[in-house]
This record gives C-alpha cells, structure tokens and sequence, in this order.
C-alpha cells in the first residue's frame, strides 16, 4: 500500500483572497516599468529637465527620437536607425508607444498587449545599440523586456490594477 504524506496547507491572508505573495511582486513590477514608460513621454512631452531639456521638449517641437536615434549612427545598425531619427511619423510612433504603454501598466488594463508593444520597441532599441559597450548581449532592454513577458503570463494586472473590472474579464484582448 502507498503512503500519502499530508503537508499542512499553507494559509495566509493572502492566499485567502486568492492572491499569493509573489502576485503583489508582479504588481509592483509592473507598476514599476509602467512608470518608467509613462514618466519617458512626459519628460519628452514637456522637457521637465531630467532626461529631455525644456527647449528640446516635444511640445517645443522638439523630436522625441532624434537624439536616441542620431547617436546610433556609428552601430552596426545605425545607418537604418539614425535615418528614421526626426521623422514625425517616428515620433508620433515612439510617443503614442510610450503612453499607451505606460498607462497600460500602471492602470494594470491591457497588459497583454503593452507587454507585446513594450517588448518590440525595447527590442529595437537595444538591437539600434548594437554591439553593446558592456556586454555582448545582455543589457536592460532585454531584462525589462524579460519582466514584461513575465507580466503578461502572469495576468499581473488583477492585483493594484484594474485588471479585475468585469468587462476586461469578459474580452480577452484586454487582459
């Protein structure tokens, strides 16, 4: 005859309203990244001074892209790059792709898809930064965009988000 061993079940608070620890991990994460998004279009939009100087701000008419993307000329993919560098199209792209991202995120509605639409755009990035300075391959581009996979299948937008809501329940796409 088999023996069953009994393992006392492990139960917390928060086990108890169906979310796990590592639940609220994701949520931080994803709120996180989210905002580091969101906080790139605002600082490009109004050139609030930390990355994007208030005289180059979008609003200015400033390219949100060019200097990214001028400075990728030397890289191994820099001359395909650096010719979309200042093109409003471009930047309408990037911009629309930084907001809807970031709020997405933080919002924790439609997580699915930003993590898909943030996952390209950091891929492209790191690929316009090619060879890397410092490693070969590996750089935060690819981490973040490894955490953004990871919130995807984690359905990270159900804790701290509006992931709950019934009508993102009810269509898939908004997951």
């Amino acid at each position: 005859m088999a023996a069953t061993i009994n393992t006392p079940a492990r139960h917390t608070a928060a086990t108890a309203a169906g979310k796990n620890p590592v639940d609220y991990v994701w949520a931080i994460a994803r709120i996180a990244i989210g905002w580091v998004f969101l906080w790139a279009f605002l600082d490009k939009t109004f050139g609030w001074g930390f990355a994007t100087p208030a005289d180059r701000a979008w609003i200015e008419g400033g390219s949100p892209t060019t200097g990214f993307l001028k400075g990728t000329g030397e890289n191994a993919l820099g001359g395909f790059f650096s010719s979309l560098a200042g093109q409003a199209w471009v930047d309408w792209l990037f911009m629309a792709g930084l907001l809807g991202i970031g709020l997405a995120l933080v919002l924790g509605v439609g997580t699915r898809i930003a993590a898909g639409a943030g996952t390209l755009m950091l891929v492209l990035m790191w690929a316009a930064e090619l060879p890397l300075a410092n490693n070969p391959f590996m750089d935060d581009h690819i981490i973040y965009s490894i955490v953004l996979i990871g919130l995807a299948l984690a359905g990270a937008g159900t804790t701290f988000g509006l992931g709950n809501l019934p009508i993102v329940q009810r269509n898939p796409y908004l997951k």
